[in-house]
């Protein structure tokens, strides 16, 4: 396959998102897999933990 620019295609920087618990800037555990952390969310106590990307937009709290 013939490239269009002199540069090779390279995949996007993958976002990476964080779980902390409500309320604590501490980062409990991040990673790139958003259903791997949305799943361990799910085994969780209700109202305790948040899910946020890079940015620190809130995504799921559990």
């Amino acid at each position: 396959m013939k490239e269009d620019g002199p540069t090779r295609w390279e995949p996007p920087v993958s976002t990476a998102y964080q779980l902390r618990q409500k309320g604590d800037p501490e980062v409990l555990h991040e990673g790139d897999d958003l259903l791997e952390l949305l799943h361990w969310l799910g085994g969780r106590e209700r109202d305790r933990y948040e899910l946020r990307d890079r940015d620190g937009q809130l995504l799921a709290r559990s």
